[in-house]
């Protein structure tokens, strides 16, 4: 943990440019909301405290930052207007102005920054005992954004935004990053002295280093060697065009470094969070979401799409078939067209084929579900086989209900299972029957409704 360091991030503005009814730090960047990725980012830093500025959409955005950090760790602070940078930063006065601390001051919708930038920038602002780290970045076409100038030394002068800026200030490529760090205490102080005399009529954070060096307190600069970690996101078309950068990376590492193959890299979508083991294959339009783990020499085909589950080793995934929160054993086979979800489970050796759906079921060792069939709420022993058309009948209209399949069980075509139901070890169902009572050990039912014929 370090002591001496506070976070603040800047999440209340409305992101007008996003065309949206949503905040935009609320808008997904690969799966997450913009605000998760930065909150992420800060925690790697290990500060004392990380406090999140809101406004818009308050509650939602709180709710987003406690999917990150921990309730001890996230502190909100609340923007009434949104007035400006310097506006926002002033809404956690109450908690920060007189606190002997350093200040780490981020933006909600810059979500590509890396803590090892961050890191250098606060080591740069205490080695240079500076009261304000600019991080800054230069920029082949540095138009909207605005400009850090220096003085004839090459030291910091002033930050000048876009629509105040003179034409001969436009020329500079070197631009504000958004991203700060201040002595917290003479943070605030200059914070009250900075006025709304602007083009937006708004109080600039932009505004504090050149107070402070009016004072003759040291104002550092740390430049920032790629732009494309400290760009924002403003709009939709730039929302999508940093999804591709992160898909782009994440596909490139799984190839180099995990030794996955991809039949074709561009079509598929693999979350940043994923873990794939060695010698897997990803086909084309494959998409893997969230925090989904898939082992060694498997084989994903077109279509699939797999959302916070496991997948063992040499597992098959048959074309268009959908798995959300499940795990899936070693030596599975699943699909084509096969839907898994409410954590469902196959044991090692298990195969579900075309169009089985598994919703909170457990299927045992061995066991198979090949065709057409529903089973929900069920938990199935080793070695058992499920007829086409099986249906597990588990909600009565109020509740739902399991049912109870053993070990070596021949289930046939069209049966219908009325949970509550145990169907026992050995046990087996003749084809089209409608079991509404348990069937013991070794026993035959067969009819509508189902009756024992023999042991």
């Amino acid at each position: 943990m370090n002591p001496n360091l506070n976070i603040l991030i800047l999440a209340a503005g409305l992101g007008t440019r996003m065309r949206s009814n949503l905040a935009k730090v609320l808008h997904k960047l690969d799966g997450r909301p913009l605000i998760n990725h930065v909150c992420e980012t800060a925690s790697e830093l290990s500060p004392r405290s990380i406090y999140t500025v809101v406004g818009h959409q308050a509650d939602d955005v709180k709710a987003a930052v406690l999917n990150e950090l921990t309730e001890d760790k996230a502190r909100f602070a609340l923007q009434k207007q949104q007035l400006g940078t310097g506006d926002a930063v002033n809404a956690a006065r109450e908690f920060l102005e007189n606190d002997d601390s350093t200040l780490l001051v981020l933006s909600g919708d810059v979500p590509m920054i890396t803590a090892e930038t961050l890191a250098a920038l606060v080591r740069v602002h205490s080695e240079s005992g500076a009261a304000c780290t600019v991080l800054s970045v230069h920029l082949k076409d540095p138009s909207g954004y605005g400009r850090v100038i220096r003085n004839s030394e090459n030291n910091f002068q002033q930050i000048v935004e876009q629509k105040d800026a003179t034409d001969e200030q436009r020329k500079v490529s070197e631009i504000n990053s958004g991203i700060y760090c201040f002595d917290t205490r003479k943070l605030y102080a200059a914070l009250s002295r900075v006025g709304n005399s602007n083009a937006q009529g708004e109080y600039y954070l932009t505004d504090v280093p050149q107070i402070l060096a009016g004072d003759g307190e040291t104002i550092a600069i740390h430049v920032c060697n790629d732009p494309r970690e400290v760009e924002g996101v403003n709009d939709r078309r730039q929302l999508s065009a940093m999804e591709k950068v992160i898909r782009r990376r994440t596909v490139e590492k799984l190839m180099l470094e995990s030794g996955v193959s991809f039949i074709d890299p561009k079509s598929a979508y693999i979350s940043a969070k994923a873990s794939i083991g060695r010698d897997t294959v990803i086909s084309q339009n494959v998409t893997i979401e969230g925090k989904t783990v898939i082992g060694e020499n498997c084989t994903i085909r077109p279509g699939v799409r797999i959302v916070n589950s496991t997948i063992g080793n040499n597992v098959e995934i048959k074309d268009n078939s959908f798995i959300t929160d499940s795990t899936v054993g070693d030596t599975c086979s699943v699909g084509p067209m096969a839907h898994l979800r409410g954590h469902a489970v196959m044991v090692e050796g298990s195969k579900v084929g075309n169009f089985v759906e598994l919703k909170k079921t457990t299927l045992g060792k061995g066991s198979k579900a090949s065709h057409l069939t529903y089973l929900g709420d069920a938990t199935i022993g080793e070695k058992t086989n499920i007829g086409a058309g099986t249906i597990t009948c588990n909600y009565d209209g109020k509740n739902k209900h399991a049912t109870v399949i053993g070990d070596g069980v021949k289930i046939g075509s069209d049966t219908m299972l009325v949970a509550p139901i145990t169907v026992g070890d050995g046990a087996s169902t003749g084809a089209g029957s409608v079991v509404t009572k348990d069937v013991a050990e070794n026993e035959l039912v067969v009819g509508v409704p189902a009756k024992s014929l023999r042991r």
